[in-house]
């Protein structure tokens, strides 16, 4: 199970959580948001050493009381620091009263918004507005949104960049794109979904002292799969192990002029460690797979008759890489819906399964946005403008697992909280990248013999994202599906 630190919860939860510190665990609103402030400003010197002239921009709310704890601990330490108010500071009630207060007396003083910023700041903190946004930002707003855009130097976001939506990951009119994001007590749901991803930069997580029990009162919307994750799910091989104990993964996919599809899947599921690989692909194919890949166990499938040998033997089945639309292409998954194995189901094979009224709770079905639109009867806009709604709906519709790809992969199954994978990268938008995670998920099925089908699928998400991320390390422009192979051995054994 994830970690406390990596459970993620919308606006809502949160508020919760921080009333249970207040009102039951005794921390004082005051003393969050002194050591919120302490954290963002302890992120900023860590992460920006160089930087002297700190532009602080405050709004109306805690964020802005946050914003002067870090304006007063940074003068302290002899930065020069500008701190701008969009709202007359004198306005502010409680906790961010008191903060404002303490900046005050401490010498500090209160600037009106002069745009550009370019020029006036090495670093620029936005404690502008919070996670209770949920109405359009407009005029100065929007404004000092635009200029903190336009200004070319490092923005960190106080708990959320502002005009965000804290829920739903989407802007409000105008939102900040940050270099950072620090956050607190829970992570925000739209931190990770929607067009969350490209505001927040890097995500750090304070729990500012609330404690696993107190969070374990509120049930999270989603759970970062994490480094505790894998080595739970991919422990240690015994000393006598023989390939017998990892399983026989089946590829069938690879139709006339697609073989690259089901070689990547494959080549994806000896390396992931799956005992026996085999591929069943059209005729032609064959030798070019078994030059380029002799590890991989080949066979010619010219009817579906030709697939019994291959298929008496899977421990799990991988189908649609490269499969095609053709009868050909129906006949072979038709029989493979028919086996009692456990399936993993990608690309053309989802497709062809949209027009078909089947529900199996022992399969993993991988859809990218555009795959799961036509599995769900919708478009792909919609399923990206909520994501973790989407992938629920798959796994309750058609039973098993689902792993919705894209920026931050989400994977459901019945009951459980679903799995984030926060990480990857735009240099995996290329084709064969989704063909590699089937063989991964596939394998790393075949290997595990608990029922936690929704963590494998997770793992191999997991890893294939961080691999990607290794890969990528030269540039993302570039980046192709097979060179994350050189990677994924790092990352399969913790």
């Amino acid at each position: 199970m994830s970690t406390p630190s990596s459970l993620v919860f919308t606006p809502a939860q949160v508020r919760e959580l921080d009333r249970i510190a207040i009102a039951e665990a005794g921390i004082a609103g005051a003393e969050l948001m002194a050591r919120a402030g302490a954290c963002i400003f302890d992120v900023a010197r860590r992460r920006y050493p160089r930087a002297h002239r700190w532009l602080v921009l405050c709004g109306a709310g805690n964020n802005a009381g946050d914003g002067y704890v870090v304006a007063r601990l940074a003068r302290q330490v002899g930065r020069q620091v500008t701190v701008v108010a969009l709202s007359d500071p004198q306005r502010l009630s409680g906790d961010a009263a008191g903060a404002w207060r303490a900046f005050r007396d401490a010498g500090g003083t209160v600037s009106a918004l002069e745009t550009p910023l370019a020029g006036r700041a090495d670093l620029i903190v936005d404690a502008l507005l919070g996670t209770g946004l949920t109405r359009p930002v407009t005029g100065a707003w929007q404004q000092a949104i635009d200029a903190i855009n336009a200004a070319s130097v490092p923005v960190i976001a106080v708990d959320v960049p502002s005009g965000l939506c804290a829920l739903t990951g989407q802007p409000l009119g105008a939102a900040v794109v940050a270099d950072v994001t620090v956050t607190f007590i829970g992570r925000k749901l739209g931190l990770y979904v929607g067009a969350g991803p490209d505001h927040t930069g890097a995500i750090e997580f304070a729990d500012l002292g609330v404690t696993t029990r107190q969070v374990a009162r509120v049930t999270p919307v989603l759970r970062l799969f994490d480094a505790t994750d894998q080595s739970r799910l991919l422990p240690r091989r015994g000393r006598s192990a023989h390939k017998g104990h990892f399983g026989h993964v089946l590829v069938v996919g690879g139709n006339t002029g697609m073989g690259g599809a089901a070689r990547l899947a494959g080549e994806a599921a000896a390396r992931s460690g799956a005992g026996l690989v085999s591929v069943a692909t059209r005729p032609g194919n064959v030798a070019a797979m078994t030059a380029a890949r002799p590890e991989l166990m080949c066979r010619g499938v010219r009817r579906v008759a030709d697939l019994e040998p291959l298929l008496a033997r899977a421990t799990v089945i991988a189908i649609g890489p490269g499969l095609g639309l053709d009868a050909w292409a129906e006949a072979l998954l038709e029989r493979v819906l028919a086996m009692p194995t456990p399936l993993v189901v990608d690309a053309d094979a989802l497709t062809l399964l949209a027009t078909r009224a089947v529900r199996r709770e022992d399969w993993v079905l991988t859809p990218h946005p555009g795959e799961a639109a036509r599995l769900l009867g919708t478009d792909t806009a919609k399923v990206q403008a909520d994501r973790l709604g989407s992938v629920s709906d798959l796994a309750a519709r058609y039973g098993g697992v689902a792993l919705l790809k894209g920026r931050c992969t989400l994977v459901a199954g019945a009951g459980a909280v679903p799995y984030a994978i926060d990480a990857g990268n735009p240099g995996m938008a290329s084709g064969g990248m989704g063909d590699v995670l089937t063989g991964m998920v596939a394998a790393l099925l075949a290997q595990h013999h608990g029922t936690d089908r929704p963590g494998v699928a997770a793992a191999a998400a997991w890893v294939h994202a961080h691999a990607a991320d290794d890969a990528a390390v030269p540039g993302e422009r570039g980046l192709i599906a097979s060179d994350l192979f050189a990677a994924l051995r790092r990352w399969l054994n913790p």
